[in-house]
C-alpha cells in the first residue's frame, strides 16, 4: 500500500504464538527490518474439539504488537513464516492490519490512496473487546453463539500500582480484559450484535469494542 506520493502506508503485524516464542519473534523481525514491538500475555478459548481455528487452544500464549511500513511488513512476514511455519497446526497465527500513523516513530503520516480503499475486501477481521476483569468468558460464550470458534484473552496490567498499560493509545486498567477474535467478514456483524447485547456495552463503563481488517495472514484453520 502506498499513497500517491509515495509515501508507504503503515500496519501493525500481530503475532499470536505459545507461550516462550514472542522473544525469538521479535528478534527475528529485527533482522528484517522492524525495530521493535510490545509483548502482551494471554491464553486461548478454542476448545480441542472444534476446528483447529487459528491454531489456539486453552493454553498461555504471547501476542506480539510490531507497528512498521507496509512494505518492511509484508516481507518480515514472509521471512517470519519461514522461520516459525504458522502453515502447520498450532504452530501460531500472524497477521496485519492497517494503521494510519505511527507517533512517536521515524515514520510520517500518511493519506491513504483513495482507489487502494475498499479495492480488496477482506476475508477476515479481528473483533477486539476490552471489558471489566471476569467479563472475558462471557465476551467469548457470545461470540461463539453468533459462529465464532473461539478467541484469545489478554489480562492486561501496568508494571506499576499507578500505571497502566496501553493500547492504540487507550488506557487498559488493571481491572480489564481483552479478548481478540478473528473472524470471517460474513459473520463479524453478528458477532458483534451477540457481544454487544450480551455484555451491554453501549452502557457507560461495560466496555469497548472496535474492528480491523485483517490484510496479510498466515496460519488461519478452518
Amino acid at each position: 500500500m502506498a499513497s500517491f506520493d509515495g509515501t508507504p502506508g503503515f500496519e501493525l503485524i500481530y503475532v499470536v504464538v505459545n507461550y516462550g516464542i514472542a522473544s525469538k519473534i521479535l528478534h527475528k523481525a529485527k533482522e528484517h527490518g522492524i525495530s521493535g514491538g510490545t509483548i502482551f500475555f494471554g491464553r486461548g478459548t478454542v476448545n480441542n474439539s472444534l476446528l483447529k481455528f487459528l491454531s489456539l487452544y486453552d493454553e498461555r500464549k504471547e501476542i506480539v504488537l510490531m507497528g512498521t511500513d507496509s512494505h518492511t511488513a509484508h516481507d518480515a512476514l514472509v521471512e517470519l513464516n519461514k522461520e516459525f511455519h504458522f502453515e502447520k497446526a498450532n504452530h501460531g497465527i500472524v497477521f496485519t492490519t492497517g494503521i494510519c500513523d505511527i507517533i512517536g516513530s521515524k515514520h510520517q503520516k500518511f493519506e491513504e490512496n483513495a482507489q487502494e480503499r475498499g479495492v480488496d475486501k477482506p476475508m477476515y477481521q479481528i473483533i477486539i473487546t476490552i471489558v471489566n476483569r471476569g467479563m472475558a468468558e462471557e465476551v467469548i460464550e457470545a461470540a461463539e453463539a453468533a459462529g465464532s470458534k473461539g478467541g484469545t484473552i489478554v489480562n492486561a496490567r501496568g508494571s506499576g500500582i499507578h500505571e497502566t498499560s496501553k493500547l492504540f493509545n487507550m488506557d487498559i486498567e488493571p481491572e480489564k480484559e481483552m479478548v481478540m477474535i478473528i473472524s470471517k467478514e460474513e459473520v463479524t456483524q453478528a458477532i458483534v450484535t451477540s457481544i454487544r447485547q450480551k455484555l451491554e456495552v453501549d452502557k457507560p463503563g461495560n466496555g469497548i469494542i472496535f474492528i480491523q481488517d485483517v490484510k496479510n495472514a498466515y496460519g488461519i484453520y478452518e
